[in-house]
């Protein structure tokens, strides 16, 4: 006889375990919808949320886009100033910025899900993204959207709103492909997706990835910190061997 605890449990096992599969990529053999065996697998992309420490890198990765990417992504083509002051206003105590690094702790792709200052509107939310050219392909534009979503929702968020100008088709193609409302008024276009209620499911997954982010962030620290200070014995050695060889004279 199960307790009442037994389905919760068995619950929560299978949630870690699509969480551990999401994570870490690994296939694992599970059931499918018609109760064969299905294998699954998945890249994980770390998501890490930014905070004000972050901005001169967030500065650096916005100011790298070329003229088009700006204009697609503020509505104007703006500039160097421009960007400064953008990234000078965000607020991290009410908004929620992410952003993805590469090993060199470059900032490659960022996100702002900014969330309504009216009262009336307290369950909204609009998103912004950027992704740098050389990363583009990736899937990092949808990865950014997809966390998006999962912390607007556990934010009590039911309407997330995209604005984008009609010629960006990427952002509007991954709006589309997650099921939101897309409205055109000639050169610009809203998007709308209503989400549902935050689960289970959505709080640990937050959770988990925001930890895994984070120990990601870490890693690529620490491995940073060794090759500068690897180049920095090898360059001391190098130094020794020519003091050495001029010591030595012809």
């Amino acid at each position: 006889m199960n307790t009442p605890s037994e389905p919760r449990t068995k619950r929560l096992t299978l949630v870690l375990r699509q969480l551990w599969q999401s994570v870490f990529g690994v296939a694992d053999v599970g059931l499918s919808s018609s109760g064969g065996v299905a294998r699954k697998s998945a890249n994980w992309v770390p998501i890490r949320s930014l905070s004000p420490r972050h901005k001169p890198r967030i500065a650096r990765h916005l100011r790298a886009l070329p003229a088009q990417d700006r204009y697609l992504r503020f509505g104007y083509a703006a500039t160097d100033e421009q960007i400064d002051r953008y990234v000078a206003g965000l607020n991290f105590t009410r908004d929620e910025i992410f952003g993805v690094f590469n090993r060199r702790l470059e900032l490659v792709a960022m996100a702002h899900l900014a969330y309504s200052v009216d009262p009336q509107w307290a369950t909204c939310a609009e998103f912004g993204v950027s992704v740098s050219p050389h990363q583009r392909g990736k899937g990092l534009g949808a990865q950014l959207f997809g966390h998006a979503v999962m912390h607007a929702r556990n934010q009590g968020v039911s309407l997330l709103f995209i604005h984008a100008l009609s010629e960006n088709v990427a952002m509007l193609k991954i709006a589309r492909h997650a099921g939101a409302a897309v409205q055109r008024d000639g050169s610009e276009s809203e998007a709308y997706l209503s989400l549902p209620q935050a689960t289970l499911d959505s709080q640990l997954s937050g959770l988990v990835q925001e930890q895994m982010a984070e120990l990601d962030y870490q890693l690529k620290m620490q491995a940073n910190q060794f090759r500068q200070w690897l180049a920095t014995v090898q360059e001391i050695r190098q130094g020794v061997r020519d003091a050495r060889h001029t010591s030595r004279g012809p």
